[in-house]
């Protein structure tokens, strides 16, 4: 099984997670891209970050009717931090005996990787997709990479490289996008209109609930 992987704090889920997750999954032609939000986010312990239950009804709502993506609840299950090493391990338990895993995660995380709990080890289980991203230069992952003590050689093609382990990291464009959560919950804390940043559902599920309201922190 070929299976993508987007894992994000989704709070709340945008029209980028979604162009990316759709475009990704097509270009590498991938059974499914499951989107898996995180329940405790180790890089978000200092910022109030809206209810689990909440961030994943969302995500199920703007995927609702795809054939490609699906949501994935194991990190609010799981419980604790958000690791992605012990999200790896257990969708290899989930998806036995040997899936093809994905992780897709944009180049501003990636070359943030070396903070993350046993970082070396996420190439044991997963290949990586890097997104490009606004401001930032794909010439900077090899040196990264090396920095960080990981062995790499090129794949053979651009933008492409091979892990030690066997799996593969390249680096993909998709449709650029310049959406972000952060600024969605503050423009429905100011009263502005978020439509055509996030799908209707959502829009609508953010009213009902009255999330991210003049308080200025998620609900």
């Amino acid at each position: 099984m070929r299976l993508g992987i987007l894992g994000g704090t989704f709070d709340p889920i945008h029209i980028g997670h979604l162009r990316t997750a759709e475009e990704i999954g097509q270009k590498l032609d991938l059974e499914k891209v499951y989107l898996i939000p995180s329940a405790s986010p180790p890089h978000k312990i200092e910022e109030p970050v809206t209810s689990f239950d909440h961030r994943l009804t969302m995500t199920r709502l703007a995927i609702f009717g795809s054939s490609l993506l699906d949501a994935l609840d194991l990190e609010g299950r799981r419980g604790g931090p958000s690791y992605s090493i012990e999200t790896l391990k257990e969708l290899h338990a989930i998806f036995k005996p040997d899936p093809d895993l994905f992780f897709i995660l944009g180049i501003d995380a990636f070359l943030e990787i070396n903070t993350w709990k046993e970082y070396e080890r996420l190439f044991d289980y997963a290949h990586f997709v890097i997104i490009s991203r606004p401001g930032y230069r794909k010439e900077t992952i090899e040196p990264f990479l090396m920095k960080s003590g990981l062995e790499i050689k090129r794949n053979g093609e651009a933008d492409a490289f091979l892990m030690k382990s066997g799996r593969t990291l390249t680096i993909e464009e998709t449709t650029l996008m310049d959406i972000s959560s952060t600024n969605i919950r503050k423009m429905v804390q100011q009263g502005k209109s978020i439509r055509f940043l996030v799908p209707g559902a959502v829009r609508d599920y953010i009213a009902e609930k009255g999330l991210y309201g003049k308080n200025g922190n998620p609900r």
